[in-house]
């Protein structure tokens, strides 16, 4: 464990470690289909946040990373098939942050808000317009600047 979250609650703690989770499934479902380059893409990402940042965001990473695909699927399941009432559950969930970010040192919150944006837009880009590159399709840039989150940089 992080030894930053120490000042959190179990419950707090879990919404730090599962928003990577939500955020994946929140954008590569946002149009009612998570294909298995969403996943991929989710996947390398958490991969390649193991290896580079701060020691701390790296751990979280690298936690999440093992397993990936089985900790998404899990996530996945407990939430709605629907898409409409599924977002709207994780966008609430994530919106929790918004009391857990400002209780942790104030680097950290910005780093880890920024990786969490920095999934998003990697994983909407992963699947979509011409020939599925680099490309935000609509459902998705509903969601892709997490509006649910305030950037903890912005006092």
């Amino acid at each position: 464990m992080i030894s930053l979250f120490n000042i959190l609650s179990p419950d707090e703690q879990e919404s730090m470690y599962k928003a990577p989770i939500l955020v994946s499934i929140l954008i590569a479902g946002a149009d009612g289909d998570i294909d298995k380059n969403e996943i991929r893409e989710g996947l390398a990402q958490a991969k390649k946040k193991q290896r580079n940042g701060s020691e701390d965001l790296m751990n979280i990473y690298q936690e999440i990373g093992e397993d990936f695909e089985d900790k998404l699927k899990i996530v996945l399941q407990s939430y709605p098939v629907e898409v409409s009432q599924r977002n709207l559950l994780i966008v609430e969930e994530l919106a929790r942050l918004n009391v857990v970010l400002p209780k942790l040192d104030g680097d950290f919150a910005v780093r880890y808000y920024r990786s969490l944006c920095d999934l998003a837009i990697k994983i909407a880009q992963s699947s979509g317009g011409l020939l599925g590159m680099k490309s935000v399709g609509a459902a998705e840039a509903i969601y892709v600047k997490l509006p649910m989150l305030k950037d903890p940089s912005v006092k």
